[in-house]
């Protein structure tokens, strides 16, 4: 049995460890939140029973946790350069059985194991169960849907960990438009610019599974919004990403379809 409530006073308790006043820091609770509530509207609308929205829920409020120890000890959340924080977060949540403060028994133990674990990774791994993979993607889902809005309500180097200082004055690799319309995630990592980092960021709709996480994008408009606020100065640039909008909303309409 999970209970929601224990779970998150667990969190709330868990992140008072750490300095609230730091942006990054509570732009990072913030998100959690918001992840463990999308959880929740995705799993209702599978029409999962309520315990299974409540499992959704409990993988999205501590997704990310591994996250705090990242910020503090090293500064960054580019797993990159530090660690892994989806395989910290797991090893926070079972080294020290802190998951038995709120659920009583081991039943849930490896989706959320997995779930949590996988939720960062470029790939979900293989040889899962059905279940297993269900709240993987309810998870990838809800935290791709989620990087939207955390980057429209706060400064894009805050959540993108960009190096420029101004993103509107980048301009956008010619080669990173065209594999954009190859309907693939992109690798941060092949990102020559900036901007080419914000293309890869609206990618982030390729690796959507479920139709109401696409339905949620269009009701927020979250692709126009996201260009809007780029605001790129470069003509060419800007010409390209309006293109990548246009290419973006038809890709969502078909998923919706």
């Amino acid at each position: 049995m999970i209970d929601m409530l224990k779970a998150k006073q667990y969190f709330k308790e868990y992140v008072s460890n750490y300095n609230l006043e730091e942006p990054r820091i509570s732009l990072k609770v913030t998100h959690m939140y918001h992840v463990a509530e999308d959880a929740r509207m995705i799993a209702k609308s599978l029409d999962l029973s309520e315990e299974e929205q409540e499992l959704a829920e409990l993988i999205g409020l501590l997704h990310d946790i591994g996250r705090f120890d990242q910020w503090k000890f090293y500064q960054t959340y580019s797993d990159k350069i530090s660690i892994d924080h989806g395989q910290k977060s797991v090893e926070i949540l079972f080294a020290d059985k802190h998951i038995r403060g709120f659920v009583e028994d081991e039943k849930y133990d490896t989706i959320l194991y997995k779930a949590i674990n996988n939720h960062n990774k470029w790939e979900i791994e293989r040889g899962l169960t059905d279940q297993e993979l269900l709240y993987c993607k309810i998870v990838r889902d809800s935290d791709n849907l989620d990087i939207f809005r955390a980057i429209l309500q706060s400064r894009l180097e805050e959540n993108t960990h960009l190096g420029s200082q101004d993103v509107s004055k980048e301009i956008l690799s010619p080669e990173f438009f065209e594999d954009f319309k190859k309907e693939k995630v992109m690798l941060y990592a092949k990102a020559k610019t900036d901007m080419d980092i914000m293309v890869a960021i609206i990618a982030h709709i390729y690796a959507i599974h479920f139709r109401q996480t696409f339905k949620m994008i269009k009701e927020n408009d979250y692709i126009r919004k996201f260009v809007t606020k780029i605001d790129a100065k470069d003509e060419y640039t800007k010409q390209k990403l309006n293109e990548i909008a246009d290419y973006a909303m038809h890709y969502i309409e078909r998923k919706l379809n």
